[in-house]
């Protein structure tokens, strides 16, 4: 069997190879309704399937958006990509996604290779990128858009959460609950302190402190962004002789360790102890018991992000205020905080 052209599609619809090219692409130019089932009704009853690789190596770019986060295993960044998935999909495009494991060397390498693929565009949950990846970003002319984080190595648009102001509301709730003082589970000793959300949410949890006239000296502890690892850090915080009465948890994965390690050591949550996160994942609303924790609009963030990254106008000059994409944080109260 012949294989079905566009020049097939366009004589049964009546119409131009041009106008089918408009359907099939949703633009440049705009299709009258009825010409649009036109060409619709005839790709159907032909089968037509466009040739992507020749459409790619027509326009020097693909259907494909490039997405680098650093961990997809974590539910934050599973359910993001979800978002980013299915926002892309309505556009019309399909995304690639590679996981970074907080490596630089692995960021890069994605970087290079969906640059190779010509995307149409990147999406990038980047803790840090290092100099020589914002280069190449540079001389290939990508357009970029930072979601959930904002490094300095490259000045693009970014799509994020108010973590400042989130972090804020999660630690005067606790206090609000008449604790003396909030522990803060931070990140690590290289976190970056500029555009990284656990950074914000410490700044968050100290101003907070602060405005209550609490010290927060000898309160903030290291932690791994994981539950395993911050489990190992609840283990030996909540067993040692000066125990907080209340938590605050930069991430929701840190404090569902947090609570296992108060249930082992048999600590009542909240009886004897409050715990706040951040990031309202879905496993918030199931841990023992359910998660009081800081939430944003992820799937309004994800068609942002995608919406931007597809956006001729992406490159507007303008300042970084304007440049930056700022969404509210919301307090989610569940019982962990000792709320009903």
């Amino acid at each position: 069997m012949a294989k079905v052209t566009r020049d097939d599609v366009a004589r049964l619809a009546g119409t131009s190879t041009a106008v089918v090219s408009y359907v099939i692409n949703n633009g440049p130019r705009p299709v009258a309704p009825a010409t649009r089932e036109r060409v619709l009704a005839a790709i159907k009853e032909l089968g037509y399937r466009p040739d992507r690789v020749a459409q790619a190596m027509a326009s020097r770019r693909t259907d494909l958006i490039g997405m680098i986060v650093p961990d997809a295993r974590q539910p934050f960044f599973a359910e993001m990509t979800h978002a980013v998935e299915q926002a892309a999909s309505e556009r019309g495009k399909m995304v690639l996604v590679g996981n970074s494991d907080y490596v630089e060397e692995r960021e890069t390498h994605y970087l290079r290779a969906f640059l190779g693929m010509r995307v149409s565009g990147l999406i990038l949950v980047s803790h840090g990128l290092t100099d020589q990846a914002a280069a190449e970003i540079d001389a290939w002319d990508a357009r970029v858009v930072l979601l959930h984080e904002r490094p300095e190595a490259i000045d693009d648009v970014a799509v994020v959460t108010d973590d400042v102001g989130g972090a804020q509301l999660a630690t005067r709730h606790l206090l609000e609950h008449g604790h003396e003082y909030v522990a803060c589970l931070g990140g690590m000793a290289e976190t970056p302190t500029v555009g990284d959300p656990v950074s914000d949410h410490v700044e968050g949890w100290r101003r907070a402190m602060r405005e209550a006239g609490r010290s927060v000296e000898g309160r903030l502890f290291e932690a791994p962004y994981n539950r395993y690892d911050a489990y190992q850090v609840g283990l030996e915080l909540l067993a040692g002789p000066d125990r907080p009465s209340a938590i605050f948890c930069s991430t929701d994965d840190q404090a569902i360790g947090v609570l296992r390690a108060a249930r082992e050591l048999r600590i009542d949550v909240p009886g004897e102890l409050a715990v706040a996160g951040f990031d309202d994942v879905k496993e918030a609303g199931l841990t023992d018991p359910p998660l009081t924790t800081v939430a944003s609009d992820r799937p309004a963030m994800a068609r942002a992000a995608v919406d931007l990254v597809l956006d001729d106008g992406l490159r507007v000059a303008g300042s970084r205020r304007e440049r930056l994409k700022l969404f509210p944080s919301r307090l989610v109260v569940r019982q962990s905080c000792g709320c009903e």
